[in-house]
């Protein structure tokens, strides 16, 4: 099934000229959404993960996610009232973390994250960093 959202980028940020070192964090396509449908609890955990991405850490419980080229792109997981959730973020890009996908573990066989999870996740990779380039510039020609 096509991605319709994936059109749409999402852009929330904490002033990309900060001399704070924040990093923007960019939305991509209906990732802040599902994420804002998690329990509450886990959009703790969630945005936690994202905080310490936009400050240049880590979140001990983030992940490389595999197949896709080292730790660039990120997973975390967690697991509450016996279901498991999942964000994906990249930080791959200089300067800027984006979100890219969230969504519950529908699968209770095995860790191995299911192929239209992460063909989507390549679909919105690929849109991340047609965005960055768009921002990129926009930044350079600003000033």
């Amino acid at each position: 099934m096509m991605d319709h959202a994936i059109d749409f980028l999402w852009y929330f940020h904490h002033g990309w000229r900060r001399a704070d070192g924040w990093k923007p964090l960019f939305w991509v396509a209906s990732c802040k959404r599902d994420v804002m449908a998690f329990p509450e609890e886990v959009q703790d955990v969630m945005g936690y993960a994202l905080d310490l991405a936009q400050r240049g850490g880590k979140h001990p419980d983030a992940k490389p996610l595999k197949g896709f080229g080292g730790g660039g792109v990120l997973e975390v997981v967690d697991d509450f009232d016996g279901d498991t959730y999942r964000a994906v973020y990249t930080v791959r890009f200089e300067g800027a973390v984006f979100a890219l996908h969230a969504f519950q573990k529908k699968s209770k066989k095995g860790i191995k994250t299911d192929r239209g999870d992460v063909d989507k996740i390549m679909r919105r990779l690929k849109r991340a960093e047609e965005a960055y380039e768009a921002w990129k510039r926009e930044r350079e020609r600003d000033g």
